[in-house]
């Protein structure tokens, strides 16, 4: 389902040491590696990805297709396509899911529902390299 569909190029970068503050909005892709006070919201109907690097913070909603996790997010994530939780994923808010990747060591304080409830969930799990 998701190889198929190619990925929109990572537009815009939030570099590390930078502090936004207030609704952000994006196209095609993002990637924090700073932190974002305030809302992160995709825009547009086409296909979006936002990774949040391992030193990044965002607190605020995030609203995207494809979500990558890896730093902290303090606040909903509502993900229409595939959320991946990489290790280091901090979530203290709750998740609404298409498909979710979960690594080990990835933590989440809140509730998990996938966008259709009222069918059984997809979830991918991630092997653990040992």
């Amino acid at each position: 389902m998701f190889g198929k569909q190619k990925q929109p190029p990572i537009r815009t970068l939030i570099g590390e040491g930078t502090q936004i503050t207030g609704e952000l909005r994006f196209a095609d892709g993002l990637r924090i590696d700073g932190e974002v006070i305030g809302d992160v919201v995709a825009s547009g109907e086409g296909y979006s990805i936002l990774v949040i690097s391992e030193k990044a913070r965002v607190t605020g909603k995030v609203i995207a297709g494809h979500v990558i996790v890896n730093g902290t997010v303090v606040g909903p994530i509502h993900s229409s396509a595939l959320l991946e939780l990489q290790p280091k994923a901090q979530i203290t808010g709750d998740v609404r899911y298409e498909v979710l990747e979960m690594h080990q060591g990835a933590t989440i304080d809140g509730e998990l529902r996938p966008l259709k409830a009222e069918e059984k969930p997809s979830l991918k799990l991630a092997a653990a390299n040992l």
